[in-house]
């Protein structure tokens, strides 16, 4: 999430039934799907985990489950999605157990460099700003992409005027529509009304029941969205500002190495790119588990 859960319209909260996100999408899993693999432990990576973390033999991660298909609530209640998957094989090739700390997304970073939370798994795009608070080991790519209503075109570069829903405080809300719509009133045309959501799901209900003109969302969760709306929804334009999501953890922290290290072993071994698969979200895969992506690029 280029992501905090703000006042969202009451109107969105009273919406049922138009998606439903507790099921899998065609092509993706549940969260404990049974053809899931078991990682094996790595002893070598898992002996260089700080002393704090290996005594206490648990993972503490920071994550706001209401982004789907990355990470949200499964018919149980329990975190799904293709993150959390991720999450759990780092935790076994650590030899860890994963504890999810479930939140809102604003207080992940505070819990981190406070050291409640050892790492967080929220969708987080790598910026430049955000690396000023802490590090971000990357593990993704992901665009920008908008959706209207199924037969309605919408052109995200040409949207003054229109009503745009998105989760509030991703980078959606906070800079890419923003700057459209600033875009448009420098031009003398009308600004683009944004309407905030708490949660992907509202915002994606907004749009199928005609409360807005379009949505706007990181590319996977988009594309998820309409998998869900059974052809209600369709993609407005192509992806676009691709950038890399990353894991935050402390700054300068002894785990940062670690964690890059079982990444990367994910990676090699396959099971990244079965996890990506088994949630139709492969296309933004990377081959190299780095540090620090937005610093450097």
């Amino acid at each position: 999430m280029y992501l905090l859960p703000a006042a969202a319209a009451v109107a969105a909260l009273m919406l049922t039934g138009c998606v439903d996100n507790s099921a899998s999408a065609p092509g993706s899993g549940s969260a404990a799907a049974p053809e899931d693999a078991v990682v094996q432990k790595d002893s070598a990576i898992a002996a260089a985990l700080p002393e704090k973390i290996k005594s206490a033999g648990v993972l503490n991660v920071g994550m706001a489950n209401n982004y789907p298909p990355n990470e949200f609530k499964d018919a149980n209640g329990q975190p799904a999605g293709w993150s959390v998957d991720l999450t759990n094989a780092l935790g076994q090739v650590l030899g860890l157990k994963v504890n999810f700390d479930i939140g809102t997304f604003d207080n992940i970073l505070p819990a981190i460099k406070a050291g409640k939370d050892d790492m967080g798994m929220s969708s987080f795009t790598d910026t430049v700003e955000r690396e000023k608070q802490v590090d971000f080991v990357n593990y993704y790519s992901a665009g920008i992409q908008w959706a209207s209503p199924a037969g309605k075109t919408v052109d995200p570069n040409n949207a003054c005027g229109l009503k745009v829903a998105v989760q509030a405080t991703t980078y959606e809300d906070t800079h890419e529509v923003p700057a459209k719509s600033k875009a448009c009133t420098d031009a003398g045309k009308p600004a683009i009304t944004v309407f905030k959501y708490d949660a992907q799901d509202q915002a994606t209900n907004a749009l199928v029941v005609g409360q807005v003109d379009a949505m706007s969302a990181d590319s996977p969760v988009t594309l998820y969205a309409i998998s869900q709306t059974k052809k209600k929804l369709q993609t407005a334009g192509d992806a676009f500002e691709v950038a890399p999501y990353g894991m935050p953890v402390a700054k300068d922290s002894a785990f940062k190495p670690v964690l890059q290290k079982a990444l990367q072993s994910l990676i090699d071994d396959g099971s990244y790119a079965r996890i990506l698969a088994k949630w139709g979200v492969e296309s933004g895969g990377v081959k190299t588990a780095t540090i620090n992506v937005a610093a450097k690029g």
